[in-house]
């Protein structure tokens, strides 16, 4: 051994010792684990994985366990959403032959939903966003056919794939304007908010290509006080909310946007200084007609995505706050379509994923740590 490092003479102990190990060591068998039937609480959380963004992640949580059922990859920056009737699961998404370089190719990926299976592909223009997932990058069409896509060369535009077919159907210019809004009451319609305080709306002939593009009256002051993009809706009637805590209910299922008088989050006296914030601050449960929005004190220009420190309820019909629950650093929030509703959020400090009972009160009970690298976005099954 004389003159041996200790290094190769370790390696060589372990070369000789390792036959042993293999006798002692137990055979294992790579298996495929069946995923779990949905529930409502199935949570579906997309993380942008910003330190390796070319390989981003779709998480598949259990609600009530709390615990990773699947995951799926979603390329780069990869946009999700469901279908209607959550059978599939669609991803928007860029793919490079050298990860991070070469041609590149844009796909609207499809899976199963109930096995997370990949099931096909339809090659769009390579255009998509590159963007955090929010809420409105990608959407379904009331009925299921249309998957409209978010572009962005910087040019806005919107991609029509008709997912029954498995075929990329047209682009449509959506210039100065952003996020998709789907129209409930007809399948061939959307609508997208504008930079100059308008919506576009986009009607489509019964191939899934434009027959006509109308712009509605201003109904936001894009200065003053400008509006998240996300909205949450009832069937067309959707909501909307300002960096400075007012609502803005708009009818987009006319061939032109129509809207109601907003009204206020902030109308009371201990809610002074406080601002929505986040990157998905809003949640709406249509069954008992509330909506839940991600506060935080101290609120200025320039905070409009700061964690919220309260979650607020409040009822729709009455324009009243009827809750408020600790926020967890929440900067997404998303709510289950049930009779018995839970609140789920992301806490943007520590990527951990909230549960709140959002029947009647709104009471936070447990959390799920560390979830994600940098999540931004919730859907529910």
């Amino acid at each position: 051994m004389r003159g041996m490092s200790f290094a190769s003479w370790f390696t060589a102990a372990l070369v000789a010792l390792s036959p042993a190990f293999a006798a002692d060591a137990p055979s294992e068998e790579v298996s495929v684990a069946k995923l779990p039937p949905a529930t409502p609480y199935r949570v579906y959380l997309t993380d942008f994985a910003i330190n390796h963004v070319v390989d981003g992640r779709l998480y598949v949580i259990d609600g009530d366990a709390l615990k990773l059922d699947g995951m799926i990859a979603t390329g780069f920056a990869g946009l999700p959403t469901l279908a209607p009737d959550r059978s599939e699961l669609y991803v928007a998404t860029t793919y490079y032959p050298r990860l991070s370089r070469g041609e590149r190719t844009d796909v609207v990926d499809i899976y199963d939903a109930a096995t997370l299976a990949w099931k096909a592909e339809v090659v769009i223009p390579p255009k998509h966003a590159q963007a955090l997932a929010y809420r409105g990058v990608i959407r379904p069409s009331a009925d299921g056919r249309f998957v409209f896509v978010q572009n962005a060369t910087p040019a806005s535009s919107v991609t029509i794939v008709d997912v029954k077919a498995r075929k990329f159907v047209a682009e449509v210019p959506t210039p100065g304007c952003w996020i998709i809004l789907p129209a409930a009451s007809l399948a061939s319609r959307f609508s997208t908010l504008c930079g100059d305080g308008t919506v576009l709306t986009v009607t489509l002939d019964d191939e899934g290509k434009p027959k006509s593009q109308k712009k509605s009256d201003k109904f936001f002051d894009p200065d003053g006080d400008p509006l998240f993009v996300q909205a949450e809706s009832i069937g067309d009637r959707y909501f909307f909310i300002s960096f400075k805590g007012m609502v803005h209910p708009a009818n987009l299922g006319g061939e032109q946007a129509t809207f109601e008088a907003p009204w206020s989050l902030v109308a009371g006296p201990d809610a002074k200084g406080w601002r929505p914030g986040g990157y998905q601050p809003l949640a709406l449960h249509e069954g008992s007609g509330r909506i839940f929005v991600a506060m935080h004190a101290k609120g200025k220009d320039g905070s409009h995505k700061d964690p919220a420190s309260q979650i607020w309820a409040y009822d729709l019909a009455t324009q009243k706050r009827v809750a408020r629950a600790p926020g967890n650093n929440a900067i997404a929030i998303a709510v289950s379509r049930n009779a018995q509703p839970r609140l789920f959020a992301i806490d943007g400090l520590k990527m951990a994923l909230a549960v709140y009972d959002a029947d009647r009160k709104l009471l936070f009970r447990r959390r799920m740590e560390n979830v994600a690298e940098a999540g931004t976005l919730l859907e529910l099954h």
